[in-house]
């Protein structure tokens, strides 16, 4: 019954999570996020009442954050699940823990992000890095699938499905997407969950909880039989058959062990306050310390800024500072708190949100900038702020965000078509929603864009509607910290009465 429980719920919690980023119809709007209920994102947002209740639950029940909630465990048990089903003959085996391994991976991490770099907790955190992988490898081969039905039904005269465009976010993006996807999906293949209990900080800090934990999965000495089933059914390969153990500390709860002993050794029950069989409290603890004391990591303090290429046909030009998002504040702010899960990125309608590379430095790497070259920022959405769980990017209202200055334009003259080829164009001026780009006269009887940065609200529709190419002659130049766009009015409009027809 408990395993069946477990399995129900990591299916909808695993279905609700993963709908969310392939989602690019709006089909999950108004579905719960529980991206919001991940431990990593909970912690950098503040959500204290979401960290004391996986710290809780753990204490009480064991690692079931691991086997029911976290995503990537998730993904790993189905990969595990499909290895078994193609090979009945598998069979997993205890393995001693990598303890120096593990703690030693959670030190760097913490002392990492202690430092002001959060690159590392962002790679390594199971909830983003599933993330990145649904975003820029199976997002992909799913809306692949939906052109493929898309161009069957139309045939037929069906238009339920409708052909989007398939693009990739970055190489870098992809590139990481699929490392995640191989590395973690061959360790879940060949070993189960060798990457929660050897790589991931997290499931390394619920395994030391998980040792003081009340309720735990135990092997009654007097029934069991020494057979080994219940170890080669152990995806996580901590149960030793032939010395009655358990390795709490690398147990998921998956109760995968509970239905295949025919002896009723193995049972999940209550225990208290006990001490764990394989090591003591006192040791972990000192141990664990000591690795944080020992390792030290140095996070690159200046930024890297990605210059743009050289070109003979236009200025060229390039962007000291990137965009960050609305509601992230500033690149800081954004660098502190962001694990870079990607959801602002797959929800974005507009498709202005990419990875990073090194515009933010080196510790900045997969975070979410602004770049128009596929649309720009709609003046009235806020839905990047709305979906993001750790705080990275806070809420903004539409009023807040109409006032809100994310970067300031700039024109570059010898780069427009009205100067260098004097021809009629004006398009960054009609996509201008706040006046901030106007026409002005210039010669010939032709209008030149005149700019106005302090009303300007970074939305970039300028940029992304200006023809000309390499270099655009007009772009957005992000602010390091975001700012309040001043208010513009207006032209003033003086009534005029007219005694007759007015011809």
């Amino acid at each position: 019954m408990l395993k069946k429980i477990r399995l129900l719920l990591a299916l909808v919690i695993g279905f609700t999570i993963t709908c969310c980023f392939l989602d690019f119809a709006g089909l999950t709007d108004g579905w719960p996020n529980l991206a919001r209920w991940q431990f990593v994102p909970a912690l950098l947002a503040g959500s204290l009442v979401v960290v004391i209740t996986l710290l809780v639950l753990t204490l009480l029940f064991g690692r079931i954050y691991c086997s029911v909630i976290c995503p990537l465990g998730i993904f790993q048990d189905v990969i595990a699940w499909i290895s078994k089903k193609t090979n009945r003959k598998k069979k997993y085996a205890f393995s001693r823990e990598k303890r120096l391994l593990r703690y030693g991976i959670l030190g760097i991490v913490i002392l990492a992000f202690l430092l002001g770099g959060t690159v590392l907790l962002s790679l390594l955190d199971p909830y983003s890095a599933f993330g990145r992988m649904t975003v820029n490898v199976f997002r992909p081969v799913y809306q692949g699938a939906n052109n493929l039905l898309a161009g069957v039904f139309n045939h037929f005269g069906n238009y339920t499905f409708y052909h989007v465009q398939i693009y990739v976010l970055s190489t870098a993006s992809l590139l990481i997407g699929l490392l995640t996807f191989g590395a973690v999906g061959w360790l879940a293949w060949k070993h189960g969950r060798t990457w929660c209990n050897t790589l991931c900080p997290v499931g390394t800090l619920w395994g030391f909880l998980s040792r003081y934990s009340l309720w735990k999965v135990t092997i009654d000495r007097q029934n069991c039989i020494s057979c080994g089933l219940c170890e080669r059914k152990c995806k996580a390969a901590c149960i030793d058959s032939r010395e009655g153990q358990i390795d709490h500390s690398r147990c998921v709860d998956c109760f995968d062990c509970l239905s295949t002993c025919h002896k009723q050794a193995i049972h999940y029950r209550f225990l208290g306050k006990t001490k764990p069989t394989e090591t003591s409290p006192d040791s972990s603890k000192r141990q664990f310390v000591a690795t944080l004391a020992a390792l030290s990591l140095s996070i690159p303090a200046k930024a890297l800024t990605q210059a743009a290429p050289l070109s003979n046909s236009n200025k060229a030009w390039h962007k000291q500072h990137p965009l960050s998002p609305p509601g992230s504040r500033s690149a800081e702010h954004l660098l502190a708190h962001c694990t870079a899960c990607h959801l602002c990125i797959a929800k974005c309608p507009s498709r202005v949100l990419k990875p990073a590379l090194f515009e933010y430095g080196a510790g900045g790497m997969m975070q979410p900038k602004m770049d128009f070259e596929h649309g720009f920022c709609n003046f009235d959405c806020t839905v990047c702020s709305e979906v993001c769980p750790n705080g990275a990017l806070l809420p903004l209202s539409k009023e807040e965000k109409h006032k809100l200055q994310m970067g300031r334009v700039v024109f570059v003259i010898d780069n427009c078509i009205v100067h260098t080829d004097e021809t009629s164009c004006g398009a960054c001026s009609e996509h201008c929603p706040t006046q901030a780009v106007s026409m002005v006269p210039y010669k010939n009887g032709l209008t030149i864009p005149s700019v106005n940065p302090d009303i300007c609200v970074g939305c970039g529709g300028c940029e992304y509607v200006c023809p000309v190419r390499p270099f655009r002659a007009i772009y957005i130049e992000g602010n390091p910290v975001h700012q309040q766009a001043k208010a513009f009015q207006e032209a003033e409009r003086k009534e005029v009465i007219l005694d007759d027809f007015g011809f």
